[in-house]
């Protein structure tokens, strides 16, 4: 049986994606390391690592979305506003009664929160 276990993201600035990640979306570390940090909740895993190979932005952003749920969408949306991020698709709610709204990490990665309707 296979499992999807977690999500690295590359980078050529690891420093600029730690502060983006703990500091404008609040997550908190599960290890450090000198090139690689790692996030959990529960058994899922999200990563980012500096690697040799990664020279400049994402060239195709809209491939992969990483999904993050929040309780609160629109005063979480605020925050990161006031922080700077800008927004590709404000919070709006779907058919399926959640809500959504996305915008990019600094290398250009799409990022979407998810406020599922039980919330």
């Amino acid at each position: 049986m296979i499992r999807f276990s977690g999500a690295i993201i590359w980078t050529y600035d690891l420093g600029r994606l730690r502060h983006f990640y703990e500091i404008k979306l609040g997550l908190t570390p599960h290890s450090v390391r000198e090139n690689f940090i790692a996030y959990r909740w529960g058994e899922l895993r999200f990563s980012i690592g500096s690697h040799s190979e990664i020279t400049d932005d994402s060239i195709e952003p809209l491939r992969i979305m990483l999904n993050f749920d929040v309780k609160d969408i629109k005063t979480f949306a605020t925050t990161l506003k006031d922080n700077g991020v800008k927004f590709l698709r404000e919070p709006e709610e779907e058919h399926w009664g959640g809500w959504v709204c996305t915008f990019q990490d600094p290398d250009g990665n799409i990022i979407q929160l998810l406020q599922h309707p039980d919330h």
